[in-house]
């Protein structure tokens, strides 16, 4: 059934304005079907949460009281062999996937590539053809039911692709596969490429490069949101394991040439990973009678782990403060210690060489900074994976009896040598811009508007030197003041003292930041802006009633012990040379301490958005 909406109103908000001709009247085509059920035959499997696949459960009263009486079963599709005893068969009926006509080229070449990379997966569970992608027949409809689709559709923002699905509430069966694709995510993939290659050199033809690494992405990308619609989980651990898995979020791989230029021949991987093979061996491998299932699939995990494959997912990566070393979005390499070190040094290599021409000739000075964002915040993911190694703890979904190590706290050695990378980002010279590159953005012009991709500036209309060093300091410190971070430093300290404890990495911090030296000029300015996020963060911690008492206790002693350094500084001892900056920051601490629920200074501004723009929304599995 299918029904035409329209909504009037006479006072359309701002996201109603920018995607209708018309704001006050939007239209709407709803469509419901009324689904016939399965027929019999499906056969649902049971649900292990070290086998990365989502699930369904239910609570059957009917139960025996010596049994769970929650069921729990994994989503997937209908899958089976002709011949069950065969090492490789045809299927029954295969998967069929169906790619939106409305995608053009060259995009659409790489869709059905990277949707296709699945059957190679289902090739390695032995289906031979089980995983076809081909064009929507010309007059279906991507709501039809019938068909798995992935859809390519045009938005406002660019924002989170989506693998949503329709499952039979009582098996798991998967019916509808339904992937939605964002149009403009390919557009800053290029623009991060742009960042990189500065090729708009004048009288040289334009790099293909900066279009390779978006196809390479987008391919990447398809895999990913059909890998939701196969049932599969985000695996964020995939990228420490030589990019095992498509379910990973990955960023593109940058290395540095002899020449010192950006180098994106490796940016992305091709093809299905290894953790996706097992996977799907794990949720599609059809039995012959008479097998013994369970030691089966117990086995097909087992001899995984045993390779070095593993798999976390969201609730193990998002949160700031997660302890796992391991999972992290948007991270490169084994280790995040050593990628954040290498990350910073192509970031000062693209840096170095950013101007003129990272935009197209014929395009306002202004908006150097639009390429400047994600160049200057190359780092700002694997900053959180470093940071998370601080007070990290990781973990497996180990069973009873599977033999794996459900925790283990990171090693003290590597806690302060990640603590020591992540605070190195703070540095001035590292977060400083060249003159020349300030000399050059000028005030946006008409029709050029601020944007919530751009820095946060306090200078308008002038570009703010400093907006950048504040923005990513708040995005690094932010991480290491998380209250749950504080905790764990609390008590791994206490459990074992070779552990680093809460004061040694406030310390560090302050260290860093207020007692280091400040040097001249435009460097000593960012240092300040850093020194001011720092006291910012630490009395934020102080006054949070979600953290420990004790890492708000500790949080409180090094305040005063601030106090009692900026006092002496400010008495004519070494310190701060700042005396305003001082004498400022001394009041503050003095305020707060009479009242800890106010913090007069200034909020430190958040950084660009730097995800995909948009709501992050329950219920569906986005990328």
């Amino acid at each position: 059934m299918e029904a035409t909406l329209t909504f009037t109103g006479d006072e359309p908000g701002p996201w109603v304005r920018q995607v209708t001709p018309s704001p006050e009247a939007i239209t709407l085509r709803e469509h419901h079907s009324f689904v016939q059920l399965p027929p019999p035959g499906y056969k649902p499997r049971a649900y292990d949460p070290r086998a990365s696949f989502f699930g369904i459960q239910y609570m059957d009263y009917a139960t025996p009281i010596s049994e769970p009486i929650v069921k729990r079963f994994m989503a997937r599709h209908r899958l089976e062999k002709k011949d069950p005893m065969a090492a490789m068969s045809d299927p029954v009926q295969p998967l069929v996937y169906y790619l939106d006509r409305g995608a053009p080229e060259p995009i659409r070449s790489a869709l059905l590539e990277g949707a296709r990379w699945w059957n190679q997966a289902f090739e390695a569970t032995g289906y031979k053809d089980a995983f076809r992608v081909e064009l929507l027949p010309e007059g279906a409809d991507m709501m039809d039911l019938r068909y798995n689709v992935i859809q390519w559709v045009h938005r406002a923002t660019r924002g989170w692709s989506y693998g949503a699905g329709v499952i039979d509430p009582r098996t798991g069966e998967i019916i509808k596969g339904h992937v939605t694709l964002g149009s403009l995510r390919v557009r800053q993939d290029y623009v991060v490429a742009e960042a990189l290659l500065a090729p708009y050199e004048k009288g040289k033809p334009l790099s293909p490069k900066m279009q390779q690494m978006a196809l390479a992405r987008l391919r990447q990308l398809a895999a990913h949101e059909v890998g939701h619609t196969l049932g599969l989980e985000h695996n964020y651990t995939a990228s420490t394991v030589h990019r095992s898995s498509v379910m990973d979020y990955p960023p593109p791989y940058v290395k540095l040439g002899a020449d010192g230029v950006p180098d994106l021949s490796d940016a992305y991987a091709t093809g299905i990973g290894e953790w996706d093979k097992v996977s799907i061996s794990y949720g599609y491998q059809d039995f012959p009678p008479g097998a013994d299932q369970h030691a089966a699939l117990d086995k097909i995990l087992h001899d995984a782990f045993a390779r070095g494959l593993r798999f976390l997912t969201d609730q193990d990566a998002r949160p700031a403060g997660s302890s796992s070393s391991l999972a992290h979005l948007w991270d490169s390499d084994p280790n995040a210690v050593d990628e954040l070190g290498r990350l910073m040094q192509v970031r000062a290599a693209a840096l170095k060489r950013f101007g003129e021409n990272n935009i197209r000739e014929g395009a306002p000075l202004a908006t150097l900074e639009d390429v400047l964002v994600p160049l200057y915040m190359l780092h700002r993911y694997q900053v959180e994976a470093a940071s998370k190694v601080v007070g990290g703890m990781d973990y497996t979904f180990a069973l009873r009896g599977d033999g794996e190590t459900p925790t283990q706290i990171v090693s003290p050695a590597e806690q302060r040598r990640a603590l020591s990378a992540v605070l190195a980002t703070l540095k001035p010279d590292a977060l400083a811009l060249p003159e020349s590159l300030l000399l050059m953005i000028s005030p946006r012009p008409p029709e050029y508007e601020r944007g919530r991709e751009h820095f946060k500036i306090r200078t308008s209309p002038a570009f703010d030197a400093l907006a950048p060093a504040e923005a990513a300091a708040q995005h690094t410190l932010q991480f290491l003041f998380n209250a749950e971070r504080a905790a764990r430093l609390v008590e791994f300290h206490a459990r074992d003292r070779e552990n680093p404890g809460l004061p040694e990495v406030l310390d560090a911090i302050l260290t860093a930041t207020w007692k280091a030296p400040h040097g001249e000029g435009y460097n000593a300015q960012i240092a300040n802006v850093v020194d001011d996020v720092a006291l910012y963060d630490l009395m934020a911690l102080a006054a949070n009633d979600h953290a420990g008492d004790e890492a708000r206790a500790i949080a409180s002693q090094k305040l005063e012990d601030l106090r009692g350094w900026l006092n002496v500084s400010l008495g004519g001892g070494p310190g701060v040379p700042d005396k305003a900056h001082g004498a400022f920051a001394l009041r503050q601490i003095e305020q707060f301490e009479k009242d800890p629920k106010k913090i007069d200074l200034t909020p430190p501004a958040e950084p660009p958005d730097g995800p995909p723009i948009g709501a992050d929304e329950d219920g569906d599995w986005q990328d």
